[in-house]
């Protein structure tokens, strides 16, 4: 299959890093894809595609990197949101919006009983862990996946004192005994453990939670005083629509939800318990000019009345399950040393670790083969199925990621 013809990408970078640092921030610059092979800058996105601004057209199975449930441009939802920016939006005081939003979250989530609106998942997640130090008056923070770019637990720590991270420590997911090592050696002092509770990709293979670890997570929490938070932005909606903690039947304390929460506005929430949350009332403090800013909150209101509407969860789920039985049958079938893991809304193809290290260029040549057939997935982070994939959609990236398989294998075994 031949290169894309990426022309104008190229032009719009060689700019953009003349005037921004490395282009663009973090995760959506080329070297997190395949450079050479991958746009660099979209033009536009309808339904479940997206199109770059040389005009290839791609099955977005990246949605984002997660805010899109239903589509792009879902016709409802703007709507909506243009019929409040008719109104205003950016006002000295709250809007009534806000407590519609807050009491539809109550009423989904499990473990929500007050609620506190923000923006980022970053913001959900530091908003979080200051609840529980406020609430339990202790420091330590035991942490278990992506939480966000803040200083208690960015990955790349430059221009982060050691004071600020030194305070967070790691266990495995889906594994106690760490936690319980964890919990000895601070006794006493953890504020709040905090979990992804899929497990997350920079970490491992996409993974459910096996029987027990978020049960386990719960008691302990519970036994040591510790508020057990779950970060659910990723999760959220999704996976059901109170979250993770709904489908698995356990309730922590607090969780943070986003990303698919608004279908792409920006807005994040913290739920949780009142006498926890409560915190904020006085002895937390939580401000920002735009956490009140009612665009969002309406967005979020219409992506929940939609969802709930149309069971669309429960038809992703279905294509989700159908659609991974099918790949998982290609990849057996293909013979390549290729792994499909994740759960039916976020699936994820990985290339183990081998003897002859050959995994990181069966990555790259995979995920070269897929984009140059219109599939726009990412070698580092698990796709999404949207609730706009139409049949076609799905047969169209099972398809790519068959004829890519066979690339790698022919050429790299």
């Amino acid at each position: 299959m031949n290169k894309l013809n990426l022309t104008r990408s190229e032009q719009l970078y060689a700019e953009a890093r003349r005037v921004i640092p490395g282009g663009m921030l973090g995760i959506r610059r080329p070297y997190n894809f395949v450079p050479g092979e991958y746009p660099i800058f979209l033009e536009r996105a309808a339904g479940g595609h997206v199109w770059d601004v040389d005009g290839n057209r791609y099955v977005d199975m990246l949605a984002a990197y997660g805010p899109i449930i239903l589509g792009h441009r879902e016709k409802e939802i703007d709507d909506a949101v243009i019929a409040q920016m008719e109104k205003g939006f950016c006002m000295n005081l709250v809007q009534p919006v806000q407590n519609e939003l807050a009491q539809a979250l109550i009423r989904l989530i499990p473990c929500a009983e007050k609620v506190v609106l923000v923006k980022t998942g970053s913001d959900a997640t530091t908003t979080a862990i200051r609840i529980a130090r406020g609430y339990t008056g202790r420091l330590k923070i035991l942490r278990c996946g992506y939480h966000g770019w803040h200083d208690w637990c960015v990955e790349v720590r430059g221009g982060v004192p050691q004071k600020l991270w030194e305070d967070t420590h790691e266990f495995e997911y889906n594994e106690l005994d760490g936690v319980d090592r964890l919990l000895e050696q601070h006794q006493g002092n953890i504020a709040a453990i905090i979990v992804t509770p899929v497990g997350h990709p920079l970490a491992h293979p996409v993974q459910a939670p096996k029987p027990g670890f978020l049960e386990g997570l719960r008691e302990r929490a519970r036994a040591s005083g510790a508020v057990l938070i779950f970060d659910e932005v990723r999760t959220g909606f999704r996976v059901a629509m109170g979250g993770a903690q709904q489908r698995y039947g356990v309730t922590p304390d607090v969780a943070t939800f986003g990303k698919a929460m608004a279908n792409g506005y920006p807005i994040s929430a913290v739920v949780g318990r009142g006498e926890i949350m409560d915190v904020v009332d006085g002895k937390v403090f939580i401000s920002s000019t735009f956490f009140p800013n009612s665009l969002e909150m309406v967005a979020a209101l219409k992506t929940i009345e939609i969802l709930e509407r149309e069971k669309a969860l429960d038809t992703l789920w279905a294509r989700g399950e159908k659609w991974l039985a099918q790949v998982r049958e290609i990849v057996e079938r293909s013979g390549a040393p290729a792994e499909l893991t994740g759960i039916p809304p976020m699936p994820f193809i990985t290339f183990p670790t081998d003897a002859d290290k050959k995994y990181k260029e069966r990555r790259t040549r995979f995920y070269t083969e897929v984009i140059r057939r219109g599939v726009f997935l990412q070698p580092f982070h698990h796709g999404y199925i949207m609730v706009r994939h139409t049949d076609a959609d799905l047969a169209e990236a099972a398809q790519a990621i068959e004829d890519a398989l066979k690339v790698v294998v022919k050429e790299l075994g």
